[in-house]
């Protein structure tokens, strides 16, 4: 009899877990980044530039980023988790305690139609529309405004979506691209995104931020607005037009404050289904190094071209050359500094 009710309870513990099991969906991806990049000003640090994050190693074969990611679906819930490792970890990570983890968020779906939700954690930044994963941008390099604007947010967000073109998303977060608040006194901060997609192939976004930053004194308030606009016009070509505004008090003790501000525009050509080119200029202005720390103004006109080869849907050869061109000297160049900066980069990812 005991045997029995062992075996029954065995059958009865396994058909629950089964059924469970069954409920639960998981999916993993990854992604992983090989590159060599050349800069013909000669660097004698480890990073080519202070203010860029991906490809930033002079004359050396290297690991942009290697991603691990894992999501799980249950019911009206679901959860991410991403591992992460490479130099763009190094570099962009340097002051976090917690460098490994790229996304690490609990989502939670408020009503049976999945129009509400709200999730919590390490979240991949709003702001922008060039990720880490940079197989999916149109250039191989980031733009100098997404370099310099968070890649993530650590906080809570609600995302509403009323229907197949709006979306609407409201976030409060521990600050600009910090897993960790820097004082117990300093609020967290207020974020937006209002999303519009006329169609499958354009989408107008508008996201701003809202928050306590450290100003090189104390902790003032920063308020930021990043506007772009992508559009696939055919088979062919895909524009993307973008702007970003800042603005940052220089004292908690008085309202004088300075801005920065970058337009960017990345036109993109298919000129086969196994190439693709894409043509980049931007402009970055931050007089006062709100945001870029270098020994001057910094005021530069950039350009980039790359050329990519896709041999299947998973594998991407690019090749990038990119030029800077600044009003004052701000490039170093061996013991030097100079007012250009000109530099190859090759990558080769695989994702799956």
């Amino acid at each position: 009899m005991k045997n029995t009710f062992t075996i029954l309870a065995l059958l009865i513990f396994s058909q629950v877990f089964s059924q469970e099991k069954s409920e639960l969906k998981t999916t993993f991806s990854g992604f992983v980044e090989t590159y060599y990049s050349y800069d013909f000003n000669q660097p004698t640090t480890d990073s080519k530039l202070p203010f860029m994050y991906n490809y930033n190693r002079h004359n050396e074969f290297n690991i942009n980023i290697g991603l691990l990611r894992a999501k799980v679906e249950y019911e009206n819930a679901y959860a991410v988790l991403s591992l992460q490792s490479g130099t763009y970890v190094d570099d962009n990570y340097a002051n976090e305690k917690i460098k490994y983890l790229n996304e690490a968020y609990v989502g939670l779906y408020l009503d049976r139609s999945k129009k509400q939700s709200i999730e919590v954690g390490i979240l991949p930044s709003y702001l922008g529309f060039e990720s880490s994963t940079t197989a999916t941008n149109l250039t191989l390099t980031r733009s100098i405004l997404a370099e310099n604007s968070p890649y993530f947010m650590t906080g809570v967000k609600y995302n509403y979506k009323p229907s197949d073109k709006w979306n609407f998303a409201a976030l409060l977060t521990n600050g600009w691209q910090r897993i960790n608040k820097p004082q117990k006194d300093v609020a967290p901060s207020f974020g937006t995104q209002i999303v519009y997609k006329s169609s499958v192939n354009s989408t107008l976004n508008w996201s701003t931020f809202v928050g306590k930053e450290f100003n090189g004194i104390d902790y003032s308030m920063r308020y930021f607005s990043n506007l772009y606009f992508d559009k696939k016009w055919n088979d062919k070509w895909r524009t993307i037009a973008g702007f970003d505004y800042g603005l940052q008090d220089l004292s908690s003790k008085n309202s004088t404050s300075e801005s920065w501000l970058s337009p960017v525009f990345i036109a993109q050509y298919v000129i086969n289904p196994k190439w693709q080119t894409a043509f980049r200029t931007e402009y970055y202005q931050d007089e006062k190094n709100v945001i870029i720390a270098t020994n001057d103004e910094f005021k530069t006109l950039g350009f980039s071209l790359n050329f990519d080869y896709i041999p299947n849907s998973k594998v991407k050869l690019r090749t990038e050359a990119r030029y800077f061109d600044s009003k004052k000297e701000v490039f170093a160049k061996g013991s030097d500094v100079v007012n250009s900066n000109f530099f190859l980069t090759t990558s080769l990812s695989f994702e799956f």
